[in-house]
């Protein structure tokens, strides 16, 4: 590509000369001073800024200026590549229908015009021409209007010179030493200031800067990769994210994407983020071939990246906490059935049994004590479950204490004295009280330890046993419960319990 740019030069200025020389039109200066800037000026630009192909049509269109100076049927088909110039800058591709569907007229317009000149047909054209660049202009915002400003000027002083040869023509007014020159001129100014606006870049400045603001912006999935199609007017562009575990790109639906072979005509430039490969963009081979822009798209596309593994993530987190609560409903639920079991089957029982008793009175008064009795110590213990006493009244030490004194495996207890916000010290005491209690049912253990510490405004709960251990945190609804109580206080439970090596679980509590 770089070797035609190089051969366009000598031939482009070798056929400009010859097509002037043969043919010599009236204003032949104005005319080949138009001509050689739609197709130097476009060379220029196709060179500084191969990324863009804008500068290969304004060549294209200079080329078929100097074919319509040598040959009369083509005089006007330099009209067809200088519309498709204004219907696509900056980027020089058709990235959308509207833009396929106003270049295919322009160039059916130019094929009538060369058959039989139609003065309604051209006002109709430029007016068109006028509307589409200005349709373009104003469906934009901040960087890319800016970008597109220059070609819907140029557009504007198209259409007016088209609209002025076409009305004085059908008026029978025109003058041709006045027309000719100013369409000559307003082709030569159009060159000129298409190609500088190209030269100085400010259209990719644009198009990257309004990438970074729409990437900043909430949308729906996908968005990576629509909007740098639509930003550098590749609408065939694949964004591929690398994963490790499956060792393939993917794209964002999870499918596989697959490189490109050698002399495919596609481009791969890698996205890399602290020397890892995290994506892939593939392209066009003319899309990223400006350095300048190559760095600002990948700086752009690691940000966006960064950006949807974050989202991901917190999209992650937010299940989790939507699952935890659904886990804390279904367990109150539980608990409240159980509870009502318990009372029911309990005290209730034993305080129905001591009625009888009363209303039957045959029976000795120690019956009916010893009933009594045995309802309130059940109740009491009932009570503990729930929230003991000594917990509000003496503190976690005491409580895990009568925890320790009343588990039937040997335990071993290390609490401070200190007192703790009382939701964390409830938290503190379940993990105990849980813990033991899974120790007496599943870990055939000879000992247990509980260790409580604070440091950094955080209180760390550890309960390690000698036992069997293959303890499951996702399987034991009790440990999920717990995990679930500890999370909603905005700390963390975790449970290592390796077959045959014991059981350990730590839970970790913010107390500052």
């Amino acid at each position: 590509m770089r070797r035609l740019r190089y051969v366009l030069w000598p031939v482009g200025l070798a056929f400009g000369v010859a097509a002037e020389w043969a043919a010599r039109p009236r204003f032949m200066v104005l005319d080949a001073v138009a001509g050689f800037a739609l197709l130097f000026l476009g060379v220029v630009a196709w060179s500084r800024r191969p990324g863009s192909r804008a500068g290969a049509i304004m060549a294209a269109a200079g080329f078929t200026w100097f074919l319509g100076t040598l040959w009369a049927p083509a005089l006007f088909w330099h009209r067809g590549p200088l519309a498709q110039l204004l219907i696509c800058y900056p980027g020089g591709r058709l990235s959308s229908r509207l833009q396929r569907v106003g270049t295919v007229v322009a160039y059916g317009y130019v094929a009538a015009v060369a058959v039989a000149g139609n003065d309604y047909a051209t006002i109709i054209f430029a007016v068109g021409l006028v509307a589409l660049s200005a349709y373009r202009y104003a469906t934009v915002t901040g960087p890319k209007r800016r970008a597109r400003l220059a070609s819907f000027m140029a557009a504007v002083a198209f259409g007016l010179v088209l609209v002025a040869g076409a009305v004085a023509h059908l008026v029978g007014v025109g003058n041709a030493s006045v027309l000719l020159p100013a369409y000559d001129l307003t082709v030569c100014l159009i060159a000129i200031g298409l190609a500088a606006d190209l030269v100085w870049g400010r259209w990719a400045q644009g198009a990257v800067t309004g990438l970074v603001v729409d990437l900043g912006e909430p949308a729906p999935g996908g968005v990576l990769r629509d909007r740098l199609a639509r930003a550098l007017g590749d609408p065939t562009l694949v964004v591929g994210y690398w994963l490790p575990g499956q060792g393939q790109y993917v794209d964002e639906a999870g499918r596989p994407v697959a490189l490109p072979a050698a002399g495919a005509g596609r481009a791969v430039t890698p996205v890399e983020e602290n020397g890892r490969r995290v994506a892939v963009l593939v392209h066009d081979l003319a899309v990223l071939d400006d350095p300048a822009l190559l760095a600002a798209v990948g700086s752009v596309a690691r940000l966006a990246v960064a950006n949807a593994r974050l989202q991901a993530e917190v999209s992650a987190r937010v299940g989790e906490v939507e699952a935890s609560r659904r886990r804390i409903v279904e367990a109150s639920d539980e608990q409240r059935s159980r509870l009502e079991r318990e009372l029911r089957n309990g005290a209730e029982r034993r305080l129905a049994h001591v009625a009888e008793l009363l209303c039957g009175g045959g029976e000795p008064l120690a019956d009916v004590r010893a009933g009594l009795d045995t309802a309130r110590a059940e109740l009491r213990e009932f009570a503990r479950g729930i929230h003991p006493a000594t917990l509000t009244e003496r503190g976690l030490r005491a409580a895990v204490g009568e925890l320790a004194g009343r588990s039937p495996v040997t335990v071993a207890v290390a609490v401070p004295a200190s007192r703790f916000p009382l939701a964390v010290e409830a938290a503190a005491y379940f993990v105990c009280a849980e813990s033991l209690t899974n120790v007496a049912k599943h870990a055939e253990a000879s000992q247990v330890h509980i260790g409580i510490t604070q440091e950094n405004g955080r209180l760390r709960v550890v309960i390690a046993d000698d036992g069997i251990g293959g303890a499951d945190l996702s399987r034991s609804s009790g440990l999920r419960g717990l995990a679930d109580r500890v999370e909603a206080l905005g700390g963390s439970l975790a449970v290592q319990s390796p077959p045959g090596g014991g059981t350990r679980v730590v839970a970790e509590l913010p107390c500052g």
